[in-house]
This record gives C-alpha cells, structure tokens and sequence, in this order.
C-alpha cells in the first residue's frame, strides 16, 4: 500500500512539474524567486512520501517538512499579482 500511496505522489510531482513549466512560459514568467515556493512544495512531497516509503517519519523530516513551508510561503510574496481578463 505504501509503494502505491509513493507511486501516486511521484506520478503527481511529475505532472506538477511539467504543468509549472508549461504555465510560466505561457505568462512569461522569469526569475527564480517566484520558482521557489513550487520547488518548496514539490520536495516536501518528495521528502514525506519517501520517508512515509522507508519509514523514517521522525524529526528530521518534520524539520525539514516545517523549514520548506516557511521558506515557500516567505517567497510568495514573488509570484506574479493575478491580471484581470
């Protein structure tokens, strides 16, 4: 069941990376700030699916899981203002 749930959020990640990529080239978007908060989420799916997959759900991955949520929030602040159509 563990390597299903892990396959899934792997099958996800891929299609998350791609739809990213197609949508900045769509609205033009440079620059890596705006790029990090996706970055932040992606490895923190990356992070608890293969702790959850060799189960190492402790502290470290809690850590690491509550440092890339404030580091993407921090940079929201970068993404692009939303345009009317």
């Amino acid at each position: 069941m563990e390597l299903l749930l892990t396959l899934f959020v792997i099958s996800g990640i891929i299609y998350s990376v791609f739809y990213i990529q197609k949508k900045r080239r769509e609205h033009h978007i440079t620059g890596w700030k705006s790029l990090i908060t996706s970055v932040c989420f992606i490895i923190i799916a990356l992070i608890n699916a293969g702790a959850n997959l060799f189960g190492m759900l402790g502290l470290i991955s809690w850590g690491l899981t509550i440092f890339l949520l404030l580091m993407g929030a921090y940079f929201t602040k970068y993404l692009p203002a939303p345009q009317e159509r």
